[in-house]
């Protein structure tokens, strides 16, 4: 008798604390509409910031690949015993791509460290909202 006594209570116990656990639960979960659009409005962005860095990444494939190229032109140019004045057309070409270059590899890693930033931030607004 004491023991099923003793087991009810244990039991109802039990039951009453998982219904308060899960309701307190999704009232921290909730994320009001402002929030919720201002995160959506983060991530959508980052995808943006995303898309843009790898079209980056791919131009400055094609234009690495392009300056190859030209390198290549140019020593078959100075081979075959092209002008002066060709050859330095040439070799100015390829020092204007190289510098061109630099820059995009450049504006790139800055993006990329902004939006390491941005999603840094986007995941501390999530859980931030979160906790409210």
């Amino acid at each position: 008798m004491m023991k099923t006594k003793t087991f009810r209570i244990a039991l109802l116990s039990v039951t009453l604390l998982t219904l308060f656990t899960a309701a307190s639960a999704q009232r921290h979960g909730h994320i009001d509409r402002g929030e919720r659009r201002e995160l959506r409005a983060d991530r959508r962005e980052v995808g943006a910031d995303t898309r843009e860095i790898r079209g980056d990444r791919r131009e400055i494939r094609a234009d690495t690949r392009e300056r190859r190229s030209d390198i290549r032109e140019y020593r078959e140019d100075r081979q075959e015993g092209a002008s002066q004045q060709e050859l330095r057309a040439d070799r100015r070409e390829i020092r204007a791509d190289t510098a061109e270059l630099r820059g995009d590899r450049r504006e790139l890693r800055e993006d990329i460290r902004d939006r390491r930033g941005d999603v840094r931030d986007f995941r501390s607004d999530r859980r931030d909202a979160r906790r409210d």
